[in-house]
């Protein structure tokens, strides 16, 4: 899964890690250069198996741009010895963080925080939080109160109390619109049904959880520690979440069984997407989440 936050930060964050990512990416608009961070749910094969590939085709294709992985311990050992045996040279920095509940990441931007998921080994859930957007500066208001441009705009767009040279006062608070709410995102790895799903999930934009099978396979989910599709709709109907987008659909269902896969969660949670590879979802700015934004798909 790749988060594009090029308009944000001019950056691509991968969640996890497959077989076949560095492939899977020829066959998209992403620069492997652009990605600067992964975040790896657990070390299960079929999560983190395409990361020693994935870095060297970064060095490869030009990326010099450090890069942070974080992920549970473990990781960077998997990661430093693959690079080791295969003598690969990376033509950048590589950090790790390992992973512990709480906040991973906090900035300016973002703040992305964790907790512990259920699964046979350890495993994370992240929510991805956007800080909310300041209020623009509403033009045609100061523009009917005639304030010439100039130094003035950038006052009152910094909240300033601003006097013209005509003695005239204005308070900038008074020209600027509501602030903007970030958007939120959790996205979970293989996990059965836990406590701490509800809090990473609550009031998000988008939740992209595990529907590794159907619903009347409870019993079989709960034993090899995943998830169905009717349990993963519950979650985003008591959680408030505004979208859900099901993966890591297991095999036995395609085709019609994928779209009944949908069909059934739907029932439960109207705006609910089995998504497949290179789908493509835009995530946009929302008033309140009961809006249907299901048209925004790409």
């Amino acid at each position: 899964m790749a988060l594009k936050l090029l308009d944000e930060r001019n950056e691509i964050w991968l969640f996890d890690c497959g077989e076949g990512t560095q492939h899977q990416i020829l066959r998209t608009t992403i620069r492997p250069r652009k990605i600067t961070k992964i975040f790896i749910t657990h070390n299960h094969g079929d999560h983190i198996f395409g990361l020693p590939g994935f870095l060297a085709s970064r060095a490869n294709q030009g990326g010099t741009e450090p890069l942070t992985i974080y992920g549970p311990k473990g990781i960077e050992d998997f990661v430093r010895t693959s690079l080791k045996v295969t003598q690969t040279r990376l033509s950048y920095r590589l950090k790790f963080e390992v992973l512990k509940p709480g906040v991973v990441l906090d900035d300016k931007t973002f703040t992305v925080t964790c907790d512990h998921l259920d699964h046979r080994i350890e495993a994370f859930g992240f929510r991805i939080a956007e800080k909310d957007h300041e209020g623009e500066l509403l033009i045609d208001k100061v523009r009917e109160a005639g304030i010439p441009a100039g130094p003035a705009y950038s006052r009152l767009k910094a909240g300033e109390t601003v006097t013209l040279a005509d003695g005239r006062t204005f308070n900038g608070q008074d020209f600027i619109g509501p602030a903007q709410h970030g958007r939120t995102v959790a996205i979970f790895g293989d996990t059965r049904q836990t406590q701490s799903e509800l809090a990473l999930a609550k009031d998000a934009d988008v939740l992209v959880h595990e529907s590794t099978f159907a619903g009347e396979e409870a019993r079989m989910a709960k034993q090899y520690y995943h998830s169905t599709n009717v349990q993963a709709a519950r979650l985003a109907k008591q959680a408030g979440v505004h979208r859900l987008l099901l993966n890591h659909i297991s095999a036995r269902y395609v085709g019609k069984m994928a779209r009944d896969l949908e069909k059934e969660a739907r029932k439960i949670f109207a705006n609910t997407r089995v998504v497949a590879d290179l789908n493509e979802f835009d995530i946009p700015f929302i008033k309140t989440h009961a809006e249907d934004t299901d048209d925004n798909d790409q």
